[in-house]
């Protein structure tokens, strides 16, 4: 019987919002691909509209509410915002100070920050990183598997 992955929760795709408006525009694609996910995890339609409701205005990262999420979830969101951050090509200043921004709300540290934007930007080489196309569902379980072998090693390690 295969493995159940957690749902993932409202509050990582307000945090993916956020992530998208760290440069002062989310674009039609990014808000379009944070909606699809969410639709794609099953979440109900009152969350669907909180979650389109933050793709439409502006929202801070400082909305992010860690609580109600995993750490893996803290990973998957970083990993998405990294992608999000290439999507347009162009890499700046106030994304790249998001990022940061980001990691530290998460409480991620700097090397597994590093490991994740590498996840993504693999995970966006194998297929098509178009927001339509790209394969959040890869990155998770690569995130998730990766995450699963570290702990493995660091308990055989002890």
């Amino acid at each position: 019987m295969a493995e159940e992955r957690p749902r993932l929760g409202r509050d990582v795709y307000i945090a993916l919002s956020a992530v998208g408006w760290a440069d002062g525009n989310l674009d039609q694609e990014e808000a379009d691909a944070i909606v699809r996910t969410a639709l794609e995890e099953g979440l109900d339609i009152t969350e669907i509209a909180e979650i389109e409701a933050a793709t439409k205005e502006r929202i801070d990262l400082g909305v992010i509410d860690r609580k109600n999420l995993s750490k893996e979830d803290r990973l998957f969101v970083y990993g998405v915002a990294c992608w999000l951050t290439r999507l347009d090509g162009v890499v700046s200043p106030a994304e790249l100070q998001a990022l940061k921004d980001l990691g530290e709300a998460l409480k991620i540290p700097e090397k597994p920050r590093n490991i994740v934007d590498s996840i993504a930007q693999e995970v966006a080489n194998q297929g098509d990183d178009r927001p339509s196309r790209y394969d959040l569902v890869a990155l998770r379980r690569s995130i998730g598997d990766r995450l699963k072998s570290a702990l493995a090693k660091k308990e055989n390690d002890q």
